[in-house]
């Protein structure tokens, strides 16, 4: 449709009912307009021009006696002539450092407390991993807007972790923009990986926020970097001086090498990630994993012994807890509480499974007594 078949009345409704759909997120009707958006005509003229504006393909109407909402073609036309356009350039988004900063999050609490709990039981050393590339994506965003140009951006990901942004934008944000950007981001980028943020997405976004668009590129950036920054791994460890009530450790220089492998950490965090990675893509990433002396990942714990289980939730492998001792541990008893700390995790994070069952106490009675 040629821009100059719309009258200057047909573009002022237009824009009007627009801007109040996307206000309301209902159909919108004459009265509404003449009421709310001040329009100077009749309620009969106002009807005429909707419905014209319905011919020419721009408005919708989704029932007989129901208001009008707009089409994809008045979306467009709104947007290439109706508003000012953004720059869409946005400057480096200015991060609250100190936001939630005292707080670890959900995931990570859980796998150091099933890491604690793991070296007090077995009297060994106990590991807790985030391995590296781990598929994490955002189950549910929330949008609350703080100050005219800052927003907080909350993301519940798929491992139960609750990530927190704040935004800064170039332009105002209005107090209604919160809840359609919210509706968006969970309608796009649910379920949506780091890599699978497109520029074709992305103007899907804008298309859907209308004048709000500008909203799109710095809440997108703040995702993105949000969801790249599990991909590093973390490794920690608990117990490591218990290694000395076992005779295999009297070694001095054994003893010296193992615990320089446990400071430095990369070669066991990359070795573990690698390891966790091959048994998930085969399918035995469900049992205890044993490694027992010359078997281990890495040369000097020849004389050690690693178990391992990894810890899903949504399908996907978020965690492993291990515990390092002598070859001649307990086998029986480690193993058995092993899987049952797996079970407490998953059940903690939300899959499944009676949490009285489990090891671990509720993740909101430990954050109510902290």
């Amino acid at each position: 449709m040629e821009r100059k078949e719309l009258s200057d009345r047909k573009k002022l409704i237009l824009k009007a009912v627009i801007e109040a759909h996307i206000e309301m997120g209902e159909p919108v009707g004459s009265k509404y307009l003449m009421q709310y958006k001040q329009i100077a005509y009749s309620s009969a003229t106002i009807r005429n021009e909707m419905a014209e504006l319905e011919d020419m393909g721009f408005l919708e109407q989704p029932h007989t006696s129901a208001g009008r909402v707009p089409s994809e073609a008045g979306y467009r036309f709104y947007v290439d002539s109706l508003i000012e356009k953004y720059n869409m350039t946005a400057r480096e988004i200015a991060e609250l450092k100190t936001a939630l900063r005292s707080r670890q999050s959900e995931l990570d609490n859980i796998l150091e407390e099933a890491m604690r709990l793991a070296s007090s039981m077995t009297n060994y050393t106990a590991l807790a991993l985030r391995p590296r590339n781990v598929r994490n994506v955002v189950t549910r965003f929330e949008v609350i807007r703080m100050e005219e140009r800052k927003l907080v951006l909350v993301m519940v990901m798929s491992s139960g972790v609750v990530k927190s942004k704040y935004i800064l934008c170039e332009a105002p944000i209005p107090e209604n923009a919160g809840a359609l950007l919210a509706a968006t981001l969970n309608e796009c980028l649910h379920g949506v990986t780091a890599d699978e943020i497109t520029l074709p997405l992305l103007m899907e976004m804008e298309r859907r926020m209308g004048v709000y668009a500008y909203l799109v590129n710095p809440v997108a950036k703040g995702v993105y970097e949000t969801l790249t920054s599990f991909e590093g791994g973390d490794l920690k460890f608990e117990g490591v001086n218990r290694l000395l009530s076992y005779p295999e450790y009297y070694d001095m220089d054994r003893l010296r090498q193992m615990l320089a492998m446990i400071e430095q950490k990369d070669d066991l965090l990359r070795l573990i990630s690698d390891e966790t990675s091959a048994l998930e893509q085969s399918g035995d990433d469900s049992e205890v994993q044993v490694y027992i002396g010359h078997e281990n990942l890495v040369k000097i714990m020849d004389n050690s012994t690693l178990i391992l289980k990894t810890v899903k939730s949504g399908g996907h492998v978020v965690g492993t807890i291990g515990i390092i001792g002598p070859t001649r541990m307990d086998y029986s008893r480690v193993i058995s509480m092993i899987d049952q700390l797996s079970a407490g995790i998953r059940d903690a994070l939300g899959d499944g499974g009676d949490r009285n069952a489990g090891l671990l106490p509720k993740q909101n009675d430990r954050q109510e007594n902290t």
